[in-house]
This record gives structure tokens, sequence and C-alpha cells, in this order.
């Protein structure tokens, strides 16, 4: 087994339901695959108590495990991703949803990818080989669909799942992706792929299953979509 470390940032809100499963999970298959790990939880102040519930995991798991870096309000993704990743020791970086969308079984794949030659970024991906979604309404396989139909025409990527946000990272070829980087929600996970190709970083992918949250409320809306459109046109304008 190698010195490397895998820092596990779970942006949180409003995840008190999903929050023990996850973490359960994790620990699960992080112990059986003998990788060193830790997990950031970030929490943006949920008021369902997800920060109660994650400080009780920290006792269970112990703080070696499970790090706590909250924050008082919303703030949007990626720069929950800025905030955890400044509390990160790990020399990689693995980002995922903490509400059971993202199942950590897949993780191991995307560590052993990684290492075949040596990759910088391996992303899940729910459009190759025995990746799927399942779960989803007709109108989110739309919204999901076409966000990578435009943005594949447009900006020509090179990588089929731009809007998924399961993926591990180089942890200084994340930070210097984040530096470059302008938008903070939704659309982050789009943008930064973009950066990295424009830096000639090594992109791998992995089929993933993406499976729909069982517990709490979905928080893509009108206006993410409506940022997601704006961000598309302005980094085509921009890269």
């Amino acid at each position: 087994m190698t010195n490397n470390k895998y820092s596990i940032l779970l942006p949180t809100y409003n995840e008190v339901d999903n929050l023990p499963i996850i973490i359960w999970l994790l620990v699960k298959h992080m112990n059986e695959s003998g990788y060193d790990y830790e997990i950031i939880i970030i929490d943006d102040g949920s008021p369902d108590g997800t920060l109660e519930a994650a400080t009780q995991l920290q006792t269970l798991y112990g703080d070696d495990k499970i790090v706590i870096k909250s924050r008082g309000k919303k703030l949007g993704l990626g720069t929950a991703y800025i905030h955890g990743m400044k509390f990160a020791t790990g020399n990689f970086i693995i980002i995922m949803d903490a509400d059971l969308s993202h199942h950590p079984k897949f993780i191991k794949h995307f560590i052993e990818k990684q290492k075949t030659e040596d990759f910088d970024i391996v992303t899940g991906s729910r459009y190759i080989g025995s990746g799927g979604v399942y779960g989803w309404d007709m109108r989110r396989k739309f919204i999901s669909r076409g966000a990578n139909f435009l943005t594949q025409i447009l900006l020509q990527p090179g990588s089929s799942d731009l809007t998924g946000s399961f993926r591990l990272y180089k942890k200084h070829i994340l930070e210097k992706l984040i530096d470059k980087c302008v938008s903070k929600g939704y659309v982050f996970q789009m943008e930064i792929i973009i950066r990295a190709r424009k830096l000639n970083c090594t992109i791998a992918e992995v089929p993933i299953t993406f499976v729909d949250r069982v517990y709490g409320e979905s928080k893509l809306g009108g206006s993410e979509i409506v940022q997601f459109v704006k961000s598309l046109l302005y980094l085509f304008a921009t890269t």
C-alpha cells in the first residue's frame, strides 16, 4: 500500500437522514479497501440537525476519520469545496454528494483507475459502460442529458458527464483549478473540467450508477438551471 491519503469532502445541507448512512458506507468501504482516508463534513448551517448528527458520528468513528468544518449559512457548492480543502491532509481529494446518490463502493475503482496512468482527475460518468441513472423522472433526465449535450457541442470538453459531482482529484491540481473557476453553484462541476482541459490535465472516466435521493429534497431548481445556461455561454465566450 502506498502512502497516499484520500480526503473525502462531503458538503451537506439538510441531510440529517442521509448522513449517518453515507458515513457508515464510506467507513465500511474505505476500511475494507485499506486506503488511508478522512471524511470532511462541510455543513452550511442546516436547520434540520445535520451538524448535530455529524458531531455524534465524529464521536462514534473518531475525529481522525470524521472532520467537521461547518459554515454559518448556505454559500454554494464551489465555496464548500474550497473551505473543506483548507483542512484536508490528504494528497488526493474525493468529492461526492451526501444524499446517497453516489455509492462509496465506486471509490476504489476511482483510485485503481488513477493509479493506472497517474491521472490528475478521475470522474464518475453516468453515460459510459455500465453507468446509469435510477429514480429520476423524465424532467430530471432531460435536464441532465440536455446540459451535457449543450456542453459537448459548445465546449467540446472530451468528457461524457460534465454535470456529475463524484470525482477524484490530485489535491494540488484541484487547488489550481479552483483558483481559475468563477462559478460557485451547480455549474461549478462543469467549469472545473473545462478549465482542466485547458491546462492539459489528464482525465479518466469510471462508469457509476447514480441513484436519486430517498430522503430530503433536491437542491436543483429553476434558478440553478438559469445559472447553468448563463455560465455555459460565459465559458463558450471566454475559453
